[in-house]
């Protein structure tokens, strides 16, 4: 007897075998076997039908007229689980807030963000209305009552140098109810801590997984040495390589005239970039190297100079470059050299290394950690000289370099916090611009390309 595709397509033990089989992979993956016991679901809903699984269907007679209100419930139903689902262990969408990334990423890009590459981390916070990250009408839109620890699953491989990256900011944990985008450790730093949570305040205290999302260019990976030389990255004493995207500020010098727009909006140099009469020219133009040897070419331009931040800084409070010391004179364009801590590492505390793993101590890695007034340090109630880091860090810094918030003036990012890495832009939008011209067709379904190919 021929069994016809159809007939083994609506064969019930057909659809339970398939579902199974995905079912069981999953669970493998999630390396978590009592959710084997979804099975008797499974087996329940294909074959025996003892429970109704999907009450709020209804099995129509023949010619009844089906129930719009019921067929939206089940419509809406379905979406939540599937994107949910979709959500948490495959891709998620984004959107560029900022212009940190230009001209990689632009502002009003939309992306998928794939959490597969390295391996996607399972809701810390999972009581939230769906489709919400962490504000809901300008309320928390998550319940902290249910809390699981950090577990990520297998992905395909680590963060790589030179990789965009999707994470929570580190910063993110304290937020200012009337200033929510601000970095409250920042404003205290400069403000203080009584007239920050005066004027900006109260604060909420947010778990890991639901602070903001940020995306960045990871320039340097756990054990790796970073300085900055003039603007130059410099990974383990060589010269790291200047991708596409990356871009820096010039003073750009013309003979008296505004260069035309029509021409740097031709060569991609970001939008409403200000002439100054006084110079005359541009005293902040965002270039990549590529827009740099063809602004040279312009007959009106002069000079092109870089703007490089040398201390004392010219653009930066003299406490704004982590790790938030004078002394050290660091600046956006030349700091370090500074290593990356990495997962098993031992580092020898002091006065002069604390305050570059502090943070990770007391909040990352959530150690009690007290300096006694005679300089001892106590981490958990022991006095110690020294420290073992239980996570693997990265510094991030944004390819638009002297228009980013970055690892350069926060520190380190935890592995924990890592989300996923960009792949596709699905649609963008120019928000300086009306209907129709704010559509940049020519990025739609852009798919994201990591510029490093090096192992780590």
């Amino acid at each position: 007897m021929i069994v016809s595709l159809k007939d083994l397509y609506h064969n019930r033990w057909t659809g339970f075998i398939f579902w199974s089989l995905l079912y069981v992979i999953w669970v493998v993956w999630l390396g978590n076997y009592w959710w084997l016991f979804g099975l008797i679901v499974l087996f329940d809903y294909h074959i025996t039908k003892k429970v109704n699984w999907v009450f709020w269907k209804k099995n129509y007679k023949e010619g009844e007229k089906p129930n719009a209100l019921l067929e939206w419930l089940d419509a809406i139903i379905f979406a939540v689980i599937v994107v949910t689902f979709i959500n948490i262990f495959f891709f998620q969408a984004f959107k560029i807030p900022s212009s940190s990334m230009e001209s990689t990423l632009y502002t009003g890009d939309h992306l998928f963000v794939n959490k597969l590459t390295y391996g996607p981390r399972l809701p810390e916070t999972p009581l939230t209305i769906p489709f919400t990250h962490n504000v809901f009408f300008g309320k928390e839109s998550y319940s902290t009552s249910l809390s699981c620890d950090y577990k990520r699953l297998k992905g395909f491989r680590n963060v790589r140098r030179g990789d965009i990256v999707v994470f929570n900011f580190p910063n993110g944990d304290t937020v200012l109810t009337r200033n929510m985008q601000a970095d409250y450790h920042a404003l205290v730093r400069d403000l203080g801590t009584e007239i920050t949570q005066k004027y900006f305040g109260p604060v909420i205290a947010r778990p890991m997984d639901k602070k903001d999302h940020y995306v960045k260019r990871c320039v340097a990976v756990a054990g790796d040495t970073i300085s900055i030389r003039d603007g130059r990255v410099y990974i383990n004493s060589e010269a790291q390589e200047v991708w596409p995207g990356v871009q820096m500020t010039y003073t750009v010098i013309t003979s008296g005239q505004k260069i035309n727009e029509k021409h740097l909006d031709k060569i991609g140099v970001a939008f409403g970039c200000e002439f100054d009469k006084t110079l005359p020219g541009y005293r902040s133009m965002p270039l990549t190297a590529s827009m740099l040897e063809k602004i040279k070419t312009f007959a009106n331009v002069v000079s092109v100079e870089p703007n490089i931040d040398r201390f004392p800084s010219s653009t930066d409070a003299d406490n704004a470059i982590f790790p938030f010391q004078r002394e050290r004179k660091w600046t956006c364009d030349n700091m370090g050299p500074l290593w990356i801590p990495a997962k098993g590492a031992t580092v020898q505390l002091d006065s002069t290394s604390l305050p570059l793993y502090e943070r990770i101590i007391s909040v990352y890695e959530g150690h009690d950690l007290k300096v006694a007034d005679d300089g001892k340090i106590f981490i958990d109630g022991k006095e110690t000289d020294r420290y073992t880091f239980s996570m693997d860090y990265y510094y991030m810094m944004g390819d638009n370099r002297h228009l980013s918030l970055d690892s350069r003036y926060w520190g380190f990012v935890p592995e924990d916090h890592i989300v996923g890495t960009p792949a596709l832009v699905w649609l963008s939008l120019d928000e300086n611009r009306s209907f129709p011209h704010s559509i940049r067709a020519g990025r739609f379904f852009k798919i994201i390309r990591n510029s490093c190919n090096s192992e780590n």
